[in-house]
């Protein structure tokens, strides 16, 4: 054969590979990313429902009682949830347990309505608005120690 009668073609590509069926390496990636965020959801959810049930904890506890016993059983849950994150701290009297309820976040404790709780277990009568802003602060308090690390 001559070579002016031969049909001669350029080098042929081959087609790019398809984006569908992906490779074993991404399914891995895909399961390994998939397991990831259903264990964040998981931790969030756990996170959650621990926190609602110390909301209950600290709203079920004072219901149904006086303004002074209300504030008694504040002053025992917060002294509890002390306890979890200092040892000693729920022995603390007068001054230095409201400056360790401050903590570093202001003086809503020592200078703020926080003081009830230093008498208003004691008063014959707590008048409602200030015990429901001490009842506020304490609460607010409260979930803070007990999500605080150990």
């Amino acid at each position: 054969m001559a070579p002016d009668t031969l049909v001669l073609r350029d080098v042929h590509v081959p087609p790019a590979p398809s984006w569908w069926p992906p490779a074993p390496g991404w399914w891995l990636l895909a399961g390994v990313v998939v397991l990831v965020l259903l264990g964040i959801a998981a931790w969030r959810w756990h996170r959650r429902r621990r926190l609602q049930r110390w909301q209950r904890w600290f709203d079920a506890v004072p219901q149904g009682r006086a303004p002074a016993e209300q504030v008694a059983a504040a002053s025992d849950l917060l002294r509890r949830a002390a306890r979890r994150v200092s040892p000693g701290a729920d022995r603390l009297e007068g001054e230095a347990w409201l400056r360790f309820l401050d903590g570093e976040q202001g003086r809503a404790f020592s200078e703020g309505p926080g003081r009830l709780l230093l008498d208003g277990g004691y008063r014959r009568t707590v008048e409602a608005s200030e015990l429901e802003a001490a009842l506020a602060v304490a609460r607010a308090r409260f979930l803070e120690l007990m999500a605080a690390k150990r």
